[in-house]
């Protein structure tokens, strides 16, 4: 029967390296190593590393997997292999689960010192007597679900680890304390005592660091962690998931943000059921940015956190007046502020429309373009001026149609188009909202002359353009008939 033998490189010091460990890597001639990035990896001598299925697996279970399938692989073809790993092959060790598993192999584990018995020195604590429950950073939302410590927190290898820990609770309290654990046993052995706002950023996380929480206040949210395992889920195990990418999904981000106005549009403050069709909207918006987050980390751009992040430091930075000394009298005092901060962001934006978005719906880009326009004291006085530019342009589409001149009559509604928005901003209206309700007017009434004609027994294809006003004029008069 093929034989795997592992064995574990201790916590980074190579006197805590056991005597059969070093026999076992002298005596076994094929060698594997899970990642060479070990002080004491270069003891193995002559080894295949798997470093590389980290930078083309899609997730850590996948590593962990393929490591175990390509272990079985070559001690079938050798008769037995060594296979090296960090710390301890008992402790945290999935590809060693993933053998445990396997009945076709001959598998022997020999014991190891793990990094635990150096964050036991360092922290100067017995883990039995504080209940310590230790948890690996991997799935630190998932394992930590509900707890509020001791933990200690394995597989924080990387920043990005870190930042998904953090952003895994909600409303934390931001002065927490965490201690990271940087190359214990080593000369440069660093423990750092730092808070939940900022393990993230204290220093240069690798595979030798793991970080300690004493207490947490709040608990771990389960329900955040929950749904981003799952776009990483459905981002690897489904084909039409997997097809996409941040292009594709931009009908879908369209589709999703009106569909959030629709349920917005239907909510009653007297009706608390109208909330459940605003919730599942809401959802499926979040999901439309977990997605393009997932593909972003996919491609090793950036995650969910650093999204989070992005925009709760935007925010903070932009209310000066609630976390800095600023003090502000009205709301528009705030929007000032907002706009000098946004500006002062980004010096390279100098032109009177730089920032303003191209693909938005014509109606808003409209009023942006009129509002930055006004900002340089192009503009009127009052709405007077651009009440007499309605009826100037109005002129122009009949010039136009009567010229016979498709394109040109096209351009002149276009122009039209613009002349009521500019009315709609002088009077402080929302351009979008005033359509909107004159369309739901509009498709109600015809409804209601649809309804009135069908009650008098009338065929709505055979009426003539007269009798139609009659019902409508009805209908109008009377909203409810």
């Amino acid at each position: 029967m093929p034989r795997i033998v592992v064995v574990g490189l201790g916590p980074g010091n190579q006197g805590l390296i056991t005597a059969d460990t070093l026999a076992a890597i002298s005596s076994i001639s094929v060698r594997f190593l899970r990642t060479i990035h070990h002080p004491s990896a270069h003891l193995v001598t002559d080894a295949t590393s798997f470093d590389h299925l980290y930078e083309s697996a899609p997730s850590f279970d996948d590593v962990y997997r393929d490591i175990a399938l390509m272990l079985v692989d070559a001690a079938t073809q050798h008769g037995e292999v060594l296979y090296a790993v960090p710390g301890s092959p008992t402790v945290l060790e999935k590809s060693v689960a993933h053998l445990r598993a396997r009945t076709d192999i001959e598998l022997v584990v020999l014991p190891a010192v793990s990094f635990l018995e150096d964050v036991w020195r360092a922290l100067n604590i017995d883990p039995i007597e504080v209940g310590v429950r230790l948890i690996d950073g991997h799935v630190f939302a998932q394992a930590a679900a509900g707890v509020s410590g001791p933990m200690l927190v394995a597989h924080t290898h990387a920043n990005w680890v870190l930042s998904d820990i953090k952003l895994s609770i909600d409303d934390p309290d931001p002065e927490t304390e965490v201690v990271l654990l940087h190359h214990l046993g080593l000369p440069d052995e660093q423990i750092a005592r730092t808070t939940w706002s900022n393990m993230d950023r204290t220093l240069e996380a690798d595979h030798l660091t793991s970080m300690y929480i004493p207490h947490l206040g709040t608990p771990v949210a389960h329900e955040l962690a929950q749904f981003h395992e799952l776009a990483r889920t459905l981002r690897s195990e489904c084909p039409w998931d997997a097809e996409q990418t941040h292009q594709s999904l931009v009908r879908y981000l369209i589709e999703e943000t009106y569909e959030v106005v629709d349920a917005i549009s239907r909510l009653n403050e007297d009706d608390p059921s109208t909330d459940v069709d605003l919730i599942e909207e809401l959802g499926d918006l979040l999901y439309q940015v977990e997605f393009h987050a997932a593909i972003a980390e996919e491609q090793g751009r950036f995650t969910m956190a650093d999204v989070a992040r992005t925009v709760h430091d935007k925010l903070v930075s932009r209310h000066p007046h609630i976390f800095s000394d600023v003090v502000v009298t009205s709301s528009q005092d705030v929007e000032n502020n907002w706009e000098a901060i946004k500006k002062a962001e980004k010096p390279e934006r100098s032109g009177p429309f730089d920032g303003v978005v191209e693909a938005a719906p014509a109606l808003s880009f409209a009023t942006k373009v009129q509002q930055r326009a006004s900002r340089v004291g192009f503009d009127w006085a009052n709405s007077d001026g651009p009440l007499e530019k309605v009826a100037e342009e109005l002129q122009e589409v009949h010039n136009a149609i009567g010229v016979g001149d498709p394109e040109s009559t096209m351009v002149e509604v276009g122009d039209l188009f613009f002349a009521v928005v500019n009315v709609a901003r002088h009077l402080d209206i929302d351009p979008e909202s005033a359509l909107r309700s004159a369309v739901f007017k509009f498709r109600a009434r015809v409804e209601g002359v649809t309804q009135l004609a069908a009650s008098q027994g009338l065929e709505m294809a055979s009426l003539s353009a007269s009798e139609l006003d009659e019902l409508w004029e009805v209908v109008k008069s009377h909203p409810t008939h």
